[in-house]
């Protein structure tokens, strides 16, 4: 049990639902407790299988969307959505905003719910349709029943190699803590979690970053999996995941967390 006042932070594994190899080991982390929760990922084929796998499982971990708006086909149109860099020179509200609905329909569908948190592959939730989106969706739910949504980032646990991209990041999330307060939503952040995942055994020298240094209630996160066929063909973010896979299973992490003060937050029950 955590001491009154111990530090905190959200551990979560973004990309549930990516591959089978993803979703298997995230929620073999969770249920071993070394996670606070998971993103999903809701517009591939075999989403209700994996969703279905999750919901078999019980813990007080959060399960939140992982809103993706580049790089696979839409579910709204079943074409493919363009890359970050095309979307954020032609957001299209009105695409995004559809798109958004058959995610979270999807998310709902599966679950019964809403998701416990609103988060974005590649940061897409900062951008103002998004912004506009959760404004609109969520206006006739109480504030205490919403989904939280995930913070700017920070600077602060930061390895040196991409603070120029958490700096890029920083940029599309201006004003987005106040402006989703200001609508009655809860913020959790700052957001950690940053390294250079093209570094063969950066993880584990930025979790040790990010265990002594994430601010108390920062949202740090992970993209644990196995890596599989199926990944292969979606991402170039592949060896790294095992990396992360590792060092969470490991019998060091929560020794680890135990020696820096630091506890994993939990979902409500």
């Amino acid at each position: 049990m955590a001491e009154p006042g111990a530090r905190s932070i959200w551990l979560i594994a973004d990309d549930y639902g990516f591959s089978p190899g993803v979703s298997e080991t995230i929620r073999a982390l969770l249920e071993a407790g070394r996670l606070s929760g998971t993103g999903c990922m809701t517009l591939f084929d075999d989403w209700s299988n994996e969703a279905g796998a999750l919901s078999t499982i019980g813990g007080p971990f959060a399960v939140g969307m992982h809103l993706t708006l580049t790089d696979f086909p839409a579910l709204s149109t079943g074409r493919t959505m363009p890359d970050l860099k095309r979307l954020l020179g032609n957001a299209e509200a009105d695409a995004i905003m559809s798109e958004a609905d058959a995610q979270l329909a999807r998310f709902r569908e599966a679950f019964g719910r809403d998701p416990d948190f609103i988060d974005g592959h590649q940061h897409v939730h900062f951008l103002p349709p998004v912004r506009q989106w959760l404004i609109q969706r969520f206006a006739d739910v109480p504030s205490d029943k919403r989904p939280w949504l995930r913070g700017a980032p920070t600077l602060r646990a930061a390895p040196a190699l991409v603070k120029a991209k958490i700096v890029v990041a920083r940029l599309l999330a201006r004003n987005f803590d106040a402006e989703m307060r200001r609508h009655g939503f809860n913020v959790e952040g700052p957001l950690c979690g940053f390294y250079d995942w093209r570094r063969p055994g950066a993880f584990a020298r930025a979790l040790d970053l990010f265990i002594d240094k994430a601010p108390n209630g920062a949202v740090v996160m992970c993209h644990p999996g196995t890596v599989d066929a199926v990944l292969r063909s979606r991402d170039v973010f592949t060896d790294a995941r095992n990396e992360e896979r590792d060092a969470l299973a490991s019998e060091a992490f929560p020794l680890r967390l135990q020696s820096a003060g630091l506890v994993l937050k939990r979902a409500a029950s």
